[in-house]
């Protein structure tokens, strides 16, 4: 690793610890200038394609996927936390899928899952989307599968 300060070759780590990112952050000193500095490491992912429903190709971004769960959350005593939480574990799920193109309709039934044990009047708001309620009667029958 070379030095910022002086772009020596020889660096040595002096402390090392995992992020809760999944991120390796290291410590380091240039033993020539023996200045230290910071440096995070993280392991270089497949991106991953959704696949929407009308056929077109789309970056996974789980910063999209977080909006459409903070905004079926929104006015709703849900932390940024648990939205944070949710999104991480869905990304993680998509990952484990050992696919490199996923169906955006598996995205949706993994939200469709956390938001319904995370808090249900954000489960209505996004299934209400989701799978396209035409009218009231749509929402009296999933308001009764909750209440089951």
């Amino acid at each position: 690793m070379k030095c910022p300060f002086c772009a020596a070759e020889d660096t040595k780590v002096t402390d090392s610890r995992d992020t809760a990112d999944g991120e390796t952050r290291r410590r380091r000193e240039c033993e020539k200038c023996e200045k230290r500095f910071t440096t995070y490491e993280r392991i270089e992912r497949n991106p991953l394609v959704v696949l929407k429903k009308d056929g077109r190709r789309e970056n996974f971004s789980a910063e999209k996927l977080k909006g459409g769960i903070v905004h079926s959350c929104q006015k709703r005593d849900v932390s940024v936390e648990s939205i944070q939480e949710v999104v991480r574990e869905i990304e993680n799920a998509l990952r484990g899928e050992d696919k490199s193109e996923i169906p955006s309709s598996l995205i949706g039934e993994l939200v469709i899952k956390k938001l319904r044990k995370l808090d249900k009047v954000a489960y209505i708001r996004f299934a209400s989307i989701y799978k396209d309620f035409e009218d009231v009667t749509y929402f009296e029958k999933e308001i009764k599968s909750i209440k089951r």
